[in-house]
């Protein structure tokens, strides 16, 4: 592209400026204007950057692309604002607060072919789940049989995080909507759809109306089974993914983040040896050295921009399955569902799971 295309970020926090970093770094971007309600000055190597109060205010810029870094509770209106002023869309992760939000957003989606809306699902753009996938669709190790998923921090609020993320009323949930959402969104990547599911949901320890534990036992159709830890009271932070085939497994350990607390990214690749089952397989490991995942998905998105070409990663669709499965996990708990009034998932996802 001759001319670059005209980015705005609305909202400037740490995964804001992330986002500016990449945008800055992309020959076919150029950041033009921010909004943030906290930030009063963008500091001497932005001066050429706008900054707005709030994403109305940022939208009356002349804009191609929106970056949405904002809380849950404002994420689908500024995706619907984007799209309805003609722009292409790229939202973090979750897409709102609530199952209605993604679908409403859907909705204005669907009106408007030729842009493009993309969703932050940034562990899916890591070279080691990359490498898992690759090896799981090429068949080397055989069918899936099942995965044992743990992701977990040590609280609600970490590494200087605003406190929003402890209030059902602006987050919608706690850590598994907050975090593990990226597990529950590794495992559909991986399996597919889960369609029976159990639950237990617990705010026992941190006690804010969010949960701080949530775990769960799921099955596709097929017969994959799926085990799921999202905590905020893993004291020594952790994920890992134990992914187990008919002939063999891939365990994906660490996952490289700017906090560097949740150690070295790995992927270890076991392969069975029925001839010698002593429980002792040979095993290979490769440790990933560098995070360029947040690149990598700016790259795709402006790709698909350029060749109007469909988001085929963490597409509207992909955003929406992810969150209707962990509102599902959440349905599950009869406790839960009751205390919070989580409405049945199911009759949304029949009209958007095609």
């Amino acid at each position: 592209m001759a001319t670059k295309l005209k980015v705005g970020i609305a909202g400037f926090g740490v995964v804001g400026r992330r986002r500016k970093a990449c945008i800055d770094a992309h020959p076919s971007l150029e950041c033009i204007a921010v909004c943030d309600r906290s930030v009063d000055d963008l500091g001497p190597s932005n001066e050429s950057v706008r900054l707005h109060a709030d994403y109305e205010a940022l939208l009356s810029e002349d804009l191609d692309l929106l970056f949405v870094c904002l809380p849950n509770d404002l994420a689908a209106a500024a995706t619907i604002a984007g799209l309805e002023r003609g722009l292409h869309v790229f939202c973090e992760k979750p897409p709102g607060r609530t199952l209605d939000d993604i679908a409403n957003v859907i909705q204005v989606e669907r009106r408007r072919p030729a842009q493009r809306l993309m969703y932050g699902f940034n562990h899916r753009h890591h070279e080691s789940v990359e490498d898992a996938l690759a090896m799981i669709r090429s068949k080397e190790l055989g069918e899936l049989i099942s995965l044992r998923g743990v992701y977990g921090k040590s609280k609600l609020i970490t590494f200087d995080q605003p406190d929003w993320r402890t209030k059902r009323e602006i987050a919608g949930g706690g850590v598994l909507l907050d975090q593990g959402i990226h597990m529950v969104d590794l495992m559909r990547l991986f399996a597919g759809e889960f369609t029976t599911i159990h639950s237990a949901i617990s705010n026992s320890h941190w006690g804010y109306d969010v949960e701080d534990n949530a775990y769960s036992l799921m099955t596709t159709d097929s017969g994959v089974v799926a085990m799921l830890s999202s905590s905020a009271t893993q004291w020594r932070h952790r994920f890992s993914l134990d992914i187990t085939l008919e002939r063999g497994s891939l365990v994906l350990g660490g996952i490289l983040s700017s906090s560097k607390s949740y150690g070295s990214e790995t992927l270890t690749v076991v392969r069975a040896n029925p001839e010698r089952d002593n429980g002792d397989p040979r095993e290979v490991m490769t440790s990933y050295n560098a995070d360029r995942s947040w690149e990598r998905e700016v790259d795709a998105f402006a790709a698909a921009i350029a060749g109007e070409l469909p988001i085929t990663r963490s597409g509207s669709r992909d955003a929406f399955m992810t969150m209707a499965l962990v509102f599902s996990i959440y349905y599950a708990d009869p406790s839960w569902r009751k205390q919070h009034q989580i409405p049945d998932p199911k009759p949304l996802m029949g009209d958007f799971d095609a």
